[in-house]
Parts: structure tokens; sequence; C-alpha cells
């Protein structure tokens, strides 16, 4: 099926997670594993103290990313996931309305979903066009009285598609409603500023374009807005108390922190700030104009991704004629060793929006990390 190219593993599956991890990481994880292993808040030695000021310090360089004014309203959590079920079950309550678009993944789409069979929340999908386009019309007659929260993806996991984050910003905050952006497509990889953009809660993970570790993420709520614990339990303060302390970050953060993922978050965002999101995002840019000029000649192939370069969070997603996603992903990987995602990728929202449901698509998703020479011998790979 495939032309034979031989060359070493090329990773195009980082809308999934990241590889390979920022530089230091690795070794982070490992001095933490071996010299400090402590938990914060949990000891009054110098390691104890260690890993509270690796807390510190993480959440200081994750709130200069997404130029967060006061670090302490940004929560962590394992992953983006956890971080929009906090967000949805923390703020709303029962009888609200959300207004959401068709392009969300399951993080949203499923919460949502428990939320209405258990609270009778209600929620309305906006369409969102493969070129981010919103029918603004269609959003304004969205929003109801009850409409307490708009939740928006950043960028589509499925295309690629970039949303008008800044113009839903400025309509919410018209319309005084918070908005929720789930940034696990473009945190790292595309500048966020929460201010510029009217953003009022912020989740995203740390392992995808932030370039950490696993079970590592953040939820950022605005000032003014408070949200229902998920959990309730140890804070390592004031522990005399049994309850709750009502007090950000500890009030949504019991239990101990994941410190092996959260220390080598903390390298992954020095070095994102040492080469700059900007800098990270023009070299993908770049990529998909070397992966669109390839496509082109191609037949037989439906690519599901923005057409222009400026729209796209950084991946794309391919049909290939009479051929299963999955055929496709296992024979680039057996034959060239070219790792990519097949199927619905946890979003048939917006597989049925693309109308690429129920088989789904090949997903090629691009970092840093990768070069242009690994995505001409990906395109010779498909040219078959």
């Amino acid at each position: 099926m495939f032309k034979k190219i031989t060359h070493s593993r090329i990773y195009l599956d980082h809308a999934a997670t990241s590889f390979p991890k920022a530089p230091g990481v690795g070794e982070a994880v490992a001095h933490y594993m071996t010299e400090v292993g402590a938990s914060a808040g949990r000891g009054a030695y110098r390691e104890a103290f260690e890993a509270k000021k690796i807390l510190d310090e993480t959440r200081a360089l994750l709130a200069s990313i997404f130029n967060i004014q006061n670090s302490n309203r940004l929560v962590f959590t394992l992953n983006s996931t956890e971080a929009l079920n906090l967000a949805l079950k923390g703020l709303l309550k029962k009888g609200d309305h959300v207004l959401t678009s068709s392009l969300e993944h399951n993080s949203i789409s499923r919460p949502l979903l428990a939320l209405r069979e258990r609270e009778n929340i209600s929620f309305t999908k906006v369409k969102v066009s493969l070129e981010g386009e919103v029918d603004w019309n269609e959003f304004e007659k969205a929003i109801r009285p009850s409409t307490k929260l708009i939740a928006f993806i950043h960028g589509s996991n499925v295309s690629g598609t970039l949303t008008p984050i800044a113009e839903i910003g400025e309509r919410a905050r018209k319309h005084g409603i918070p908005l929720l952006v789930d940034a696990a497509q473009t945190a790292g990889a595309f500048p966020i500023d929460v201010e510029k953009m009217k953003i009022d809660l912020l989740a995203f993970p740390g392992h995808k374009a932030l370039l950490g570790p696993l079970g590592t993420g953040g939820l950022w709520v605005r000032e003014g807005i408070e949200l229902q614990t998920l959990k309730e339990g140890g804070t390592g303060s004031f522990s005399e108390e049994d309850r709750q302390p009502s007090f950000w970050p500890d009030i949504h953060e019991s239990g101990s922190h994941n410190l092996v993922g959260l220390v080598g978050l903390k390298v992954a965002c020095e070095y994102i700030k040492a080469q700059t999101v900007e800098k990270i995002r023009h070299h993908k840019e770049e990529l998909l104009k070397i992966f669109y000029e390839g496509l082109g000649p191609l037949k037989n192939i439906r690519i599901i991704a923005p057409k222009k370069v400026e729209h796209n969070s950084g991946l794309i997603s391919l049909q290939l004629e009479g051929k299963n996603p999955n055929e496709i992903a296992m024979g680039l990987d057996e034959a060239f060793r070219i790792q990519v995602r097949p199927g619905l990728h946890c979003s048939p929202w917006a597989h049925q929006t693309f109308q690429s449901y129920p088989l789904g698509t090949v997903r090629f998703s691009l970092a840093y990390s990768n070069t242009a020479s690994e995505i001409e011998q990906t395109l010779r790979a498909l040219r078959f």
C-alpha cells in the first residue's frame, strides 16, 4: 500500500501528548524522585520547602505565559479534563443554560450531558465552520436569561480549527456571561492573553504543547467567580479546621500534588518562556505550509483542516478514499515509523460537523520539535 521509506521515528501525535518533552524535563523529574521526594505543605524540613517552591514557581510561570495577574487563582489539576469538570460542575446550578460550540471535545460535551441528566442543565451548540467562522446571529439568538456560561474550545483537536476567542470574549463580556476556554490544543503553542481575549476561565493540560509530563494541567478562574468544590480533604493548611479552606488555590487543591509531574512542567515552562510562544507558533505555521503544499497534488484524499494556516492550531486530519483510518495509521507506523492517531479523537461532535463521522480520520498533529524534513518524509509516504 505504501512506498517504502527508511528513517527513524517520526512522532506526529502531539495533539494526544507531546514527545519528546522539553529539554531537562526528564532530569528534573529524576532529581525530584531521587533527591527531593517530599509533599508540599506536609513537612518542616528543607525538601518540603523545596517542594512548595516548585509549586509556587510553576504557578507563577504559567501565569506569566497566559498574562494572568493573580497566580493564586490558578489551580493545578491532573489534566484539562479535570479542569473543565471543575469549571462546569463548580459553576453551573440547576436550570442553568450553557452556550457552546459544535467542535467540543468529550471533556466538555460529556460533563454537559451528565449535568443535563442530573441537574436539568441545558445547552445550545452553535455551529463553527472548518475555518473557525461563527454565525453571530445564531450566537446572539442562542443567549437566554438563564445562560450562565459560554464554553468554547480554542483549537479543534480534529481539524486544528481556531475559534475566534477574542470576539467571543467581547460578546460574552457585553452580556455579562463568563467565558470558559478549553485550551487543550493551544496552551503553549498559540499566544493566549486572558486579559486581551477577555477569558474568565481557562482550562489547559501541561502534557501537550506546554511540553510537560502527563498528569499535569490547570484551571485559572478570574476573581469574582467562585466554584463549588469537586473534592475536599487535606490541603496542608489550617489542619485544625474540619471544613475546606475558602481561599485560593487551597480550596480546590485537596490531596498531595503531583510534584513528579509539576517539577517537569516547571522546566518545560521555562523552556517555552525562553523560546517564546510566538516563535513556537511561527515554526508550526511554517510546517503547516509545507504540509498543505505537499497534500495539494495528491488524489483521492480529503483534507479536513482550515485552508489558511493562520486559522489552524497545528494539525491536519485526512480521509483517504477506500481506506480505513486505522489501517492507514498502522501502515504508516509499520512501514515508516510515522506515528499518528486514527478514529474519532474523543470528539464526535466535531466529526459530525465536518461530516467525517462515524469512520473518523487520520490525524497528523505537529509540534515545535518536528522538522521540515519529517513533514516531507511523511508526504512521500502518503504518495501511493
